[in-house]
């Protein structure tokens, strides 16, 4: 069971208590006492060691520094006074000691190189910052240099030099061609670490010109470009293979220092045809396993966290099958200084004793020293209250004069560290900061914890005591807490009553009064029973509680874990359910909840609708309930649980489910446990650290689980430091100058013991800051105000407790939040691909500019006007996103001969940067559209008046108008084709010298410099000769006169006589050779007329006739073929060839949409042959 702490482990925890509330980093304190309290300077944040600034930006040295009282600033550079006042472009920042240096207004950022060191300061001591080298980067140009074209042999080696100029940062280095691709590298050729370009044998597919190398400065944001390299490499046969050699490090040893911590990188490059290969070894040891990774296909051996450990001979062997050749490279690993013991702030009382402590280590061995206040120690104003021994300061007998911030400098030829160490000397008598007479209610069985946050220097030593004369708190029965809490781990009715938490030091005494009411636990003493009911029946579930007298419950039923049905068959007593006239859709299960203010109970029982049963029969039903649970071989992380089963009701018990609940977290809440055979009847089970467990075991069989059994004793788990950490740790900012660290919260038995909280710790990304952290209390998210907009962090959340922390987390990367893009793309250019399609070209901005994550780059573009209209129009812009970091998209859909706008702006999370200027661009001109309209009036006997209207869409100027007509026969056969071109400002033409009586189809289109457009076809028909017309009716007046009339009866009347003569002739036998006279003079009355005459043609069927074939002639056999009539249509309608239904009906189309421009020529207008225009007729 829990024991009470010793009271030198609850001192020391104390005073690491106290110091964090003094510095006011992880644990809040009342508002008055921190008005109270003095502390001195910390410094909180600062700018690197080596920081190189961006020479076209305003210099910021960061300084900030916290203390109470707050701290004044100042600051030295190159080891002399730096006077701010002095230099009109040196500010700092309001409450902070921050420089901003503004070089953009003239200003030069060399004239502010140099070391620079910030003094914190107050009436208790000065913190001092690390130096900070302020160095502009720089990014030259190449020097100018005449390249040589490289001629080579095939398979000899070459070395193509980049040699970039010096930047600060370096830069880096990479071969690309003219069209900006990266060259391909294999194991054949490869880049260097210094940048030049190896060719271990060169092949004809090397020869090209443009080997480029390019230098990039990252910090500057640009790229320097050599220039271009041509190699020509030309053949010899045959070639000649050699043993490798070493292009670089040359001779056989070389020698290499690395500092630990740091990436080790060694390079062998080999020649050699065929191609060498690359193996690495080290002499009298192995690669370290985890660290060494092969890189520059295995030419580069990298071992990352180098130690003292890693100091040896490393050999590389270049291997052909002609031969070998080697290199050992002697690797010595040194160390800048890194701590073993850094010095801690330390909170005394006076004539109390305390240490500093600052160890390092390094290679070689570092120098510590002291300094106090900034100064060193050696000349420092004389405390006798201290004494320096090496990397210790003893204090001893400390007075509040001995205030002051100690300084520790570890340092040898490869750098220093320096740690900020204050020792406050305060003198106050104790203070309780928890309310006075504060009540807590429990209810029994569960753990109570009395607060009595405490505050004094020296720390002050917490006692309990219950009742007012009580005796002092001891034993197992209670938990004493180093921050004052008392905890009950399981308090009882007898727990009730008034504490009292006294809190002394050598400076006072003080007292304060809690008080405990233990309640008793609401019970649920008559349970609702499983109930098997027929329909239309009724039914009661009972309910009774018990519950303590002092606390008012409330009694709610469920149905299946949701509301009962608003049905007035479900009547809601006192201690009881009950449910009239039941029907199928009331199966279920049932529950009865009890709450109160300090706890909640529930019970539940299913109801199983049946239909009546004839016969009365074996009843098969759940198992009851096990019963006589027992728990044994209690261990801290498991225990035995046993059991009697119950009755299995004719249905043999499966299996047992055991079931637990976590009074102290989750009372009331019954979670899975484990799940054993049903012959099984005890079972072992795994238990977590500080929960107070109860079980209970359900049984199952085919009809289902049974009501869960009585709960077992309780059972009380030790507390332990936590087992793991939050999940779903994310950074995100949701201002530009925050970053939004969140996380899952561990559940509460995870937490493992009391006081769970979470260590929040974070530091900007690859620039070697420190880790800062604070402790928060059991949240899911802290807020980090004040960082650079869009950076990268790195983060951790680890969990802790009362009795310690969880394992080491793992980190995560996050960003700090985004803002607006500060810059527009440039160079913004358009290409027109066609006169409604062009290809837009920018330059990307800077990754830095955009200040977020990059989403793409979004178009919006705008017809100004139509260059052939000549007036503008409402402005509807497009918006077009291209996602990514894409430097060029196409604009399709673009209306021709029209001028247009357009801008671009690039996207982040945040939204959208400002727009480019406006580029004002042209598209080219197009065909024309249709006319608008082509109408044909005015017809007379030779001419044909036609009208029509411009195209609605011109798309450029037009220049003029076709018009082609050609005439149709009564056959639906087209004569000659007649082309007209006319001026483009006309919108009429009178077409003369036409045919009477004629059908005529026109087409009609207008015409841009680019070409034809769409066409449009109309018909129409000349009228009628008058003096045919009169013919004709004389025609018709001969054939209703009487004379005619006789005469052609007289004929009819010989015909019949012809015919009766014929046929007793041919009775008779004799032959009349009728046919051989028709043959010789064939009747004029039945002879086919010509087409021109018009008499079959009016009286031909549309459906039956099928046209001919243009220009066709009837074969002499006066048989008709099918395919001399199949395609009469395909060159008058659409184009589409003619198809037949079954019947031999046509179904081509013969007018529709738009028609194919009609074949030129002149084509046969002969009128069809005889034969065929009677077969039509038939």
């Amino acid at each position: 069971m829990m024991t009470k702490k010793s009271i030198s482990a609850s001192r020391a925890s104390l005073i690491l208590f106290l110091c964090q509330m003094i510095t006011a980093l992880e644990v809040p304190l009342d508002p008055i006492l921190l008005k109270e309290l003095s502390q001195p300077p910390t410094i909180t944040q600062q700018s690197p060691k080596d920081y190189i600034v961006d020479p076209r930006e305003n210099i910021v040295i960061q300084c900030e520094a916290k203390g109470k009282p707050p701290p004044s600033f100042s600051w030295t550079r190159n080891g002399t006074h730096f006077d701010i006042d002095k230099d009109a472009r040196v500010t700092v920042k309001p409450n902070s000691g921050t420089l901003v240096i503004n070089i953009m207004n003239g200003g030069k950022t060399e004239a502010y190189e140099g070391v620079y060191q910030c003094t914190a300061r107050n009436e208790r001591g000065a913190a001092i910052s690390n130096n900070i080298v302020i160095r502009p980067s720089r990014s030259p140009l190449w020097t100018k240099e005449k390249v040589e074209p490289k001629h080579v042999r095939e398979g000899d080696p070459l070395v193509l030099h980049c040699s970039p100029p010096v930047g600060l940062p370096p830069p880096i280095i990479f071969w690309m061609d003219n069209s900006f691709q990266r060259l391909p590298q294999n194991e054949r050729v490869s880049q260097g670490l210094n940048g030049d370009l190896y060719f271990s044998n060169v092949k004809p597919e090397d020869t090209r010109e443009d080997y480029i190398c390019y230098a990039r400065f990252n910090h500057t944001q640009t790229i320097q470009q050599k220039q271009p390299i041509s190699v020509k490499v030309f053949s010899t046969k045959p070639l000649t293979e050699r043993r490798p050699t070493l292009l670089t490090p040359l001779g056989s040893t070389s020698n290499k220092v690395e500092l630990r911590g740091n990436v080790l990188l060694l390079e062998c490059i080999a020649e050699g045809l065929p191609t060498p290969v690359i193996r690495w070894i080290k002499e009298g040891g192995e690669l370290p396993i985890n660290r060494t990774f092969f890189e520059n296909f295995k030419k580069t051996l990298k071992i990352i966290e180098v130690s003292e450990a890693d100091s040896g001979k490393y050999k590389c062997v270049a291997r052909n099958p002609l031969g070998s050749t080697h290199h050992t490279i002697t690797v010595t690993v040194k160390a800048a200084p890194y701590w073993i013991t850094a010095p801690r702030n330390l909170v005394l009382s006076p004539g109390e004793d305390g240490t500093l402590i600052c160890r390092a280590n390094g290679n070689p061995k570092p120098n510590i020293s002291w300094l106090t206040n900034g100064v060193p120690i050696a000349i420092a104003p004389e405390d006798p209250s201290r004494k320096v021994d090496g990397d210790t300061i003893i204090f001893s007998d400390v007075q509040e004069r001995s205030s002051a911030v100690y300084q520790c400098n570890a340092s040898n030829e490869y750098g220093y560290l320096l740690a900020n160490a204050f020792v406050n000397v305060l003198a106050e008598p104790p203070r309780i900061l928890t309310p006075a007479n504060k009540l807590y209610q429990v209810i029994a069985n569960n753990p109570a914890l009395l607060d009595c946050a405490f505050f004094g220097s020296p720390v002050p030593e917490i006692e309990w005591f219950k009742g007012v004369k009580g005796s002092i708190l001891r034993g197992d029965l209670y938990v004493f807490h180093d921050n004052g809490t008392l905890e009950i781990p399981v308090a009882q009715k007898d727990s009730t009553g008034t504490y009292t938490c006294v809190a002394r030091n050598k400076l006072g005494k003080v007292q304060n009064e809690v008080h405990l009411e233990v309640k008793d636990p609401t019970m649920i003493i008559k349970q609702p029973e499983y109930k098997i009911i027929q329909r239309g029946g009724q039914v009661s579930f009972e309910c009774t509680i018990k519950h303590d007298p002092t606390l008012i419950p409330t009694i709610m039923w469920l149905k299946d874990n949701g509301e009962l049905p608003d049905d007035e068959r479900f009547i809601i007593h006192k201690d009881s359910l009950a449910i009239m006239n039941v029907t199928d859709k009331d199966d279920g299960t049932y529950t009865c909840v009890a709450n109160t203010t300090l706890d909640s109970v529930s019970a539940s029982a299913v109801l199983t609708v049946v239909a009546a049963t004839p016969t009365p029969a074996i009843i098969y039903d759940r198992p009851n309930p096990p019963f006589d649970l027992e728990l044994t071989d209690q261990l801290e992380r498991s225990i035995q649980l046993s059991w009697i089963p119950g009755y299995d009701n004719n249905s043999p018990i499966t299996n047992f489910v055991i079931e637990y609940e976590d009074g102290m977290h989750e009372p009331g809440v019954w979670h899975y446990q484990a799940e054993v055979r049903g012959t099984q009847t005890t079972v072992q089970l795994k238990l977590s650290p500080y929960v107070n467990y109860s079980f209970r075991v359900i049984a199952v069989n085919e009809i289902g689980r049974s009501q869960p059994s009585e709960a077992s004793e309780q059972y009380l788990t030790k507390a332990a430091k936590p087992d793991e950490n939050p999940s779903g740790v994310q950074g995100i900012g949701s201002e530009p100058d925050n970053l939004v660290i969140i996380w899952e919260p561990l559940k509460g038995f995870q937490s493992n013991g009391p006081g769970l909280q979470y260590k929040v710790s974070w530091r900007q990304k690859d620039v070697g800051d420190e880790w800062t952290s604070v402790i928060v209390a059991n949240v899911s998210k802290y807020i980090v105000s004040g960082t650079p907009t869009f950076v990268p962090y790195e983060i951790k959340v680890q969990a802790l407790n009362d009795l310690g922390y969880a394992p080491e987390p793992a980190e995560v990367i996050g960003h700090s939040g985004e803002d607006l893009p500060m810059v527009a793309p440039g160079n913004v250019q358009v290409h027109i691909v066609n006169s409604t399609l062009a290809k837009v070209h920018w330059d990307p901005v800077p990754l830095k500019t955009v200040r977020g994550h990059l989403q793409g780059y979004r178009i919006y573009y705008w017809k100004v006007q139509s260059l052939s209209k000549r007036r503008r129009r409402h402005v509807e812009k497009k918006i077009l996103t291209f996602s990514g970091n894409k430097t060029h998209g196409m604009l399709p859909g673009l209306e021709p001969y029209s001028s247009y706008k357009l801008n671009v702006r690039v996207v982040n999370g945040k939204g959208e940067g400002p727009a480019s200027p406006d580029k004002l661009f042209k598209t080219p001109e197009g065909v024309p559209s249709a006319p608008s309209f082509l109408k044909i009036t005015n017809p007379t006997l030779d001419s044909l008046t036609l009208e029509w209207g411009p195209p609605t869409h011109p798309n450029g100027v037009l220049i003029a108008y076709t018009l082609k007509f050609q005439p149709i026969n009564s056959t639906h056969e087209l004569g000659p084709l007649v082309e007209i071109r006319i001026p483009a400002n006309e919108t009429s033409l009178i077409l003369s010298n036409l045919n009477y009586s004629t059908r005529y189809k026109f087409y009609f289109y207008a015409q841009t410099s680019v070409g034809a457009g769409s066409q449009i076809t109309e018909e129409a028909v000349t009228i009628m000769d008058e003096g045919k017309m009169a013919m004709a009716s004389r025609q018709v007046d001969i054939a209703t006169q009487g004379w005619f009339i006789g005469l052609m009866c007289a004929v009819a009347l010989l015909i019949l006589i012809l015919l009766i003569v014929c046929f007793i002739r041919r009775n008779k036998g004799g032959k009349y050779p009728v046919k051989e006279k028709e043959d010789a003079h064939a009747d004029p009355e039945i002879q086919p007329m010509k087409e021109d005459d018009g008499t079959f043609g009016e009286y031909s069927d549309a459906e039956d006739h099928k046209p001919l074939k243009k220009g066709s002639r009837t074969p002499s056999d006066r048989t008709v073929k099918k395919e001399d009539s199949d395609d009469s249509l395909v060159d008058y309608g659409e184009g589409v060839n003619g198809q037949f239904n079954e019947d031999g009906s046509f179904i081509g189309q013969y007018s529709g949409k738009k028609e194919k421009e009609p074949a030129e020529g002149n084509e046969s207008s002969e009128a069809p042959s005889p034969v065929n225009a009677m077969n039509s007729f038939v």
